[in-house]
């Protein structure tokens, strides 16, 4: 067996590891207990590519809130064809469930509850059997994302957490998904750059787009 994550991240290593042998690495010493948290945007595209090249039963999971975009769904559909998988599902409550409890556009009225009843419990579900989890997290996606590491322990979850692309940028994932000829959001083709639910998201570069009337970039699963 090649270098343990521990060691890889005392060394520095890990920062010098490119996507794939650091997506390789983490497969050696986790799966199966080691899932990509897929939200169907450009770097998911990306790293989809390379986990299933490296490993065809790689895992992958999705959180659906329900209020996903139908190009969203469509790509998660084309997805599982394309790899022959099967995406894990961890879900938010419905809509009728979230209306009885809270009353209508909760996301409105008190929109941090909206986030941890629909995104981040059913993200620690997600992580509560895993080892590790890898993200499409970019550095010059916002500000709160400038010092991802590539690899590093997630205290919050309490498991390793891998950014594979860390220090890609989005023209980095363009020509990659150009070159393999991969399928992606056809959201991004409107001027979404990030992607979320409906009733949250508008067209916009970065995560100008997410949670605009706000002062809100996150949703409180990387942060």
């Amino acid at each position: 067996m090649s270098a343990t994550v521990d060691t890889l991240v005392e060394s520095g290593e890990a920062e010098r590891l490119r996507a794939p042998a650091l997506l390789a690495a983490v497969l050696e010493q986790f799966h199966p207990n080691v899932a990509l948290a897929c939200s169907f945007q450009k770097e998911e595209s990306v790293l989809l590519d390379m986990l299933f090249e490296l490993e065809p039963k790689a895992r992958v999971f999705a959180i659906d809130t329900h209020y996903l975009f139908p190009e969203t769904y469509e790509l998660w559909r084309l997805v599982e064809q394309r790899y022959d998988t099967r995406v894990e599902v961890f879900e938010g409550p419905s809509r009728d469930e979230l209306a009885a409890a809270h009353g209508e556009s909760l996301w409105e009225q008190k929109p941090d509850l909206y986030l941890a009843v629909a995104k981040v419990e059913p993200l620690a579900r997600a992580l509560g059997a895993l080892d590790c989890w890898i993200t499409g997290v970019r550095r010059d996606q916002a500000p709160t994302r400038a010092n991802a590491p590539k690899l590093g322990w997630d205290e919050r979850h309490e498991l390793w957490k891998a950014n594979p692309l860390a220090d890609w940028s989005g023209a980095d994932c363009w020509a990659y998904i150009r070159e393999r000829g991969l399928p992606y959001n056809a959201l991004h083709d409107r001027g979404y750059d990030s992607i979320g639910d409906t009733h949250s998201t508008i067209a916009g570069a970065g995560r100008e787009g997410r949670w605009a009337d706000s002062d809100r970039t996150e949703c409180g699963l990387h942060t």
